[in-house]
Formats: structure tokens, C-alpha cells, sequence
């Protein structure tokens, strides 16, 4: 039991440290080798699926009748776009090439990824307002829809694909990883009430996703580091930005919303990100090195997850 207690207070960095223990096994142990790649492109294919699972468990217990936009959805979402037009006027501005563009591409993924499915599970375990959070996580998801397909065919040119032929091909990916998530819980919940009873019967449902989740892409971060074709010390300075970055994103959330009385929604909001659909669009559109930032974000943000619902536990 005390096992089973350390997992469900500690899930988080655990689904970490699982996924990078168990690449690294199946990496440097040679009689795995036939095993890894098996799995390989199953856990590639597997993620985006896990990010539509998470989201539309998500949205199943939601009521859509109470999803009201507040005060501070506004001016979180105001300063995520002012943050992604620094970004992109750094990179465009600057016309950032190389170890400099790929540092930037990282920042990007960071600040574009959409509020994660799971920050209203986190909010509510840290007293905060369940409606009001998902509220946002469903607006967050619109925006980011909206944004990448505008933003990433302006960093990423290529020669053989339009700008129009670039955005309709990234809108169409978003659009099936994010909105039809949202859709489809409409209807279950609407239509088919014995499945959606089943569904939200599960507690926690969507935080364990997440967290099986993260162990994918914790996995698929250490693969990236270890076969990134850069010098350690570029890493180090991903990391450190990440850092920086996620902080950034935490206290001005945090800022906004003492304003409102929504500290730690605000908070979430802003700072907690679904990193793994971040990882997923760096990967498929940027440079695949960039999806180090976003890996290296998961660290961060669930660190200072933790950290909040160990405080919030103790004060209990």
C-alpha cells in the first residue's frame, strides 16, 4: 500500500522516470534490440492517440452549459499570443538560421501548445475552479488551432509546398488531434448517456492518460537527446530556456489571475502545456531537434506540479 500511495501522490515524476528508464533499457541492452524496434513505431503512432483520448475524457465531463468565458481567460490568452508573436518576430525579424533557429523553434512549440487537457484535473486537486479551467483549455485549444498552421509554414519554408498547401495540411492534423475530441464528447454525452456514465465513473481517467502519456514522451525526449546531433552544452542551454520559459509562463499566469481571484487557474493556464502534442507538432513540422525544448518543458512544468499538490496535500 505504501507503494501504491507514493505512486498516486508522485504520478507524475514517476511516468517520467519510467519512460526514461525503459528507453534506455531497450536502447543499450543488445538483446532487446529486436523487441525496440517493434515498439518503435508504435509508440510514435501511438501518442496522438493518447492526446485525443486525454482531451475528450476530458470534455465528457464537462458541462457544456456552464463553459463561460471569465476575465482572465482573456488576458491569459492575450499574453500567450503577445509571447508567440515575440517569438516569431525574433525569428523572422533576424532571419534566424540554424543553432539559433532550432533554440527559437524550441521557445515556439513551448509557447504555441495549447493549455494541457489535464490542468483541470491538476486545478481541481489544488482547490482551484474546475469550470473555469476547462472553459479555457477548451478556448486554448482553438487558438493554437488557429496559430500553428499561420505560424509554423513561415518558420519551416520549403520549396516544394505553398504557404496555403502548408496551412490546410497542418489545420486538417490539429483540427483531427484537438476540436474533434471536443465534438465527440458533445455526442457521447448528448446520445449516448450509458457510455458516457461509464466514462466519467473512472476518476482520474484523464490524469492517468496523461500520465501514460508522458511516459511515451519522456521516452521519445531521452531518444531525441541521445541522438541529437548537437554538442551537449547546446542541449544544456534547450534546457535552461525551457526553464526560463516555463517560470515566465507560471508567474505571469499566477499574475494575472491574483487580479481575478483565479491564481492557480490562471497559473495553469498559462504555464501548464500539453507537452506532448508540443512534441508531436515540433517533431513532424520543425526541426526534430527542437522537440527537445518541449521535452525538457515536461520536466519543469511537472516539477512545479508536483511541488503545488505536495504543498497542497500538506496543508490538508
Amino acid at each position: 500500500m505504501t507503494v501504491i500511495r507514493f505512486i498516486k501522490d508522485w504520478t507524475l515524476p514517476v511516468a517520467i522516470a519510467t519512460g526514461t528508464l525503459l528507453y534506455l533499457v531497450f536502447a543499450f541492452v543488445p538483446t532487446l534490440d529486436g523487441a525496440a524496434q517493434l515498439f518503435a513505431p508504435v509508440c510514435n503512432s501511438i501518442l496522438p492517440l493518447f492526446m485525443f483520448l486525454i482531451l475528450f475524457v476530458t470534455f465528457c465531463k464537462v458541462d457544456f452549459r456552464r463553459l463561460r468565458p471569465v476575465a482572465w481567460h482573456l488576458w491569459v490568452g492575450v499574453f500567450q499570443v503577445v509571447f508567440l508573436m515575440l517569438a516569431m518576430m525574433l525569428i523572422l525579424i533576424y532571419r534566424l538560421t540554424g543553432d539559433n533557429l532550432i533554440l527559437m523553434e524550441a521557445l515556439l512549440t513551448c509557447i504555441v501548445a495549447p493549455c494541457a487537457a489535464a490542468a483541470p484535473v491538476v486545478t481541481q486537486k489544488l482547490g482551484g475552479k474546475l469550470e473555469q479551467m476547462t472553459t479555457y483549455t477548451f478556448l486554448s485549444n482553438f487558438v493554437t488551432a488557429l496559430f500553428i498552421p499561420i505560424c509554423f509554414p513561415m518558420v519551416e519554408r520549403s520549396g516544394h509546398i505553398t504557404f496555403l498547401s502548408a496551412f490546410l495540411t497542418i489545420f486538417y492534423q490539429v483540427l483531427i488531434i484537438l476540436v474533434v475530441p471536443m465534438l465527440m464528447a458533445y455526442l457521447v454525452k448528448h446520445f449516448m448517456k450509458s457510455l458516457h456514465r461509464r466514462i466519467i465513473s473512472v476518476r482520474d481517467l484523464s490524469y492517468y492518460l496523461w500520465a501514460c502519456s508522458l511516459m511515451i514522451v519522456s521516452g521519445t525526449t531521452v531518444k531525441n537527446i541521445c541522438h541529437a546531433d548537437a554538442t551537449v552544452l547546446f542541449l544544456l542551454v534547450i534546457a535552461l530556456l525551457g526553464l526560463v520559459l516555463c517560470i515566465v509562463q507560471f508567474a505571469v499566469g499566477r499574475w494575472i489571475g491574483h487580479y481575478f481571484d483565479a491564481t492557480v487557474e490562471a497559473g495553469q493556464g498559462l504555464g501548464q502545456k500539453n507537452t506532448a502534442f508540443a512534441i508531436w507538432i515540433a517533431y513532424t513540422y520543425l526541426n526534430p531537434l527542437s522537440s527537445v525544448g518541449p521535452g525538457c518543458y515536461i520536466l519543469w512544468q511537472n516539477i512545479i506540479n508536483s511541488v503545488e499538490i505536495w504543498q497542497k496535500r500538506n496543508e490538508k
